[in-house]
């Protein structure tokens, strides 16, 4: 990933905290004859002394399961805030007019080692942490045992559990440093004057990552 300086994001913590936001991932491997690509929901779990792992599960028919050997590396790709920004909310325009539209991003590459994990209590565990996970949101939580037993059991059949050991994160933060004060001001204005969530998500951003 082509990463200039200024929006290199180098803060540990900060890219863990995309991964638990954005859990739904691409995750890139290669095979024998191709580069496959599967968009999966990745749970983080955090290890002390290390840059922790991304805890998953694929349906037993998905060919992931047989085109990656245990200890192969993949990318898992987490995409976190993004809006397109407009040069008409640049005040340097009606100066000098030299600006262009760009897109603002943030993004985490995760870099690891691919682990199958074929065990039904590992699998319901996994579950269990990855439904409280999403589910404590909610005013009263779903569970994995408010379900039929044998319907989960089932299903835990029809499905592999994957682990991937983080060996290296990247972080990209397109977030409009590279502008002026007032262009990064008008940038802010423009995106928290429109109704999509994920321009609001990019305005904090650019106003967190600029000091605004």
């Amino acid at each position: 990933m082509y990463i200039p300086k200024h929006f290199s994001e180098t803060d540990t913590d900060a890219l863990h905290e995309t991964v638990r936001a954005y859990p739904l991932a691409t995750l890139v491997s290669t095979s024998s004859n191709s580069i496959n690509a599967n968009h999966l929901p990745l749970h983080f779990a955090q290890k002390k002394d290390a840059l922790g792992s991304l805890i998953g599960h694929v349906a037993r028919a998905n060919p992931l399961c047989k085109e990656i050997m245990d200890g192969q590396e993949v990318l898992a790709i987490f995409h976190g805030p993004h809006a397109y920004i407009s040069p008409s909310w640049y005040a340097t325009k009606a100066r000098a007019g030299m600006v262009v539209p760009t897109w603002n991003y943030v993004v985490v590459h995760a870099h690891g080692t691919f682990k199958l994990m074929d065990d039904a209590q590992w699998l319901r565990a996994h579950l269990e942490t990855l439904t409280a996970d999403h589910e404590s949101r909610f005013e009263k939580p779903w569970r994995l045992d408010d379900a039929p037993a044998a319907f989960i059991d089932k299903l835990i059949d029809a499905v592999v559990g994957i682990e991937i050991e983080i060996t290296h994160l990247t972080g990209k933060c397109k977030a409009s440093q590279n502008q002026a004060v007032e262009n990064q001001l008008g940038v802010l204005q423009g995106l928290r004057a429109r109704d999509q969530q994920q321009d609001h998500a990019m305005a904090s951003v650019i106003a967190r990552v600029n000091h605004l």
